[in-house]
């Protein structure tokens, strides 16, 4: 096999420089030569007012913003813009929430799973006992199904926010079709279970584009999908209204004193499971 040329990508980041706003700082990155990912922190840090003012005050299209800030659709670089934002590490303060409260979440769907509205939970548990007394009751299992399992608790369709495919056997442009945010989780051969527990990778989705990919994990997922809904200003979907504010203000505590009747009334139930 021959030698393959290196796709090059071009970030220009305005510096701010002068009052104009002049000048710009030009960073070639290719795959023989990173660009040093510490003067690429300051450059984003340098350029942070702007951009907000530009996403905030403009509202442009996610592919306009692709190609305006390029640089900023990493894992490192939205989760630093999310710290800026709301001045918490990301992936401490959404995995720290989410776990301190895991067990009484899958608790709450065991007594739940009764209820008809809510049969699509018994899925989601039935993922963590598998096969007579195989146990796959991992931390990274059990997080995932308190994540999934909590639009189903609270009776909202997840279809069009959250969606599996077969990473090898369907048609990305398909799939991600009426997809306006959320997760798509890839995952090998045929779906059996409520969620793969072996998941191949795991991508955010927003304008029905794949604007961040190859996340290890459903958890880093969601905690991704909440730092490009912090920091590209996008909605929450209408379908997981209260799903997405139990993310934001419960698990990441995060203007929790805004909660709307109904979350604040899980929250009230989950405290009392952790009693």
């Amino acid at each position: 096999m021959g030698t393959q040329t290196p796709e090059c990508h071009f970030v220009a980041l305005r510096s701010q420089r002068g009052q104009s706003g002049a000048g710009q700082a030009e960073i070639l990155v290719s795959g023989d030569h990173q660009a040093d990912s510490q003067l690429l922190d300051d450059l984003m840090i340098a350029t942070f007012s702007q951009r907000r003012s530009e996403i905030i005050g403009n509202e442009p299209l996610i592919s306009a913003v692709m190609d305006r800030w390029p640089a900023l659709f990493s894992e490192r670089q939205l989760s630093a813009e999310f710290s800026r934002i709301v001045t918490k590490d990301l992936l401490e303060s959404f995995l720290d929430g989410l776990d301190a409260l895991v067990a009484s979440l899958l608790e709450l769907y065991k007594s739940g799973v009764s209820s008809s509205r809510r049969l699509r939970l018994s899925g989601v548990l039935h993922c963590l006992v598998v096969e007579y007394f195989y146990v796959e009751d991992t931390n990274q299992n059990r997080r995932t199904a308190a994540l999934l399992g909590l639009p189903c608790y609270l009776s909202e369709d997840s279809t069009d926010i959250i969606r599996m495919c077969d990473a090898h056997g369907e048609n990305l442009d398909v799939i991600r079709k009426g997809m306006q945010v959320g997760l798509l989780i890839g995952h090998e051969g045929t779906l059996q279970d409520a969620f793969p527990l072996e998941v191949f990778n795991v991508a955010v989705v927003a304008e029905e584009k794949i604007i961040l990919h190859k996340l290890g994990d459903i958890p880093t997922g969601f905690a991704m999908l909440m730092a490009a809904i912090y920091c590209l200003n996008l909605e929450h979907h209408r379908n997981m209204k209260f799903s997405c504010e139990f993310l934001q203000r419960v698990i990441m505590n995060n203007k929790l004193d805004q909660c709307s009747a109904r979350v604040h009334g899980l929250r009230n139930k989950l405290l009392r499971y952790c009693k």
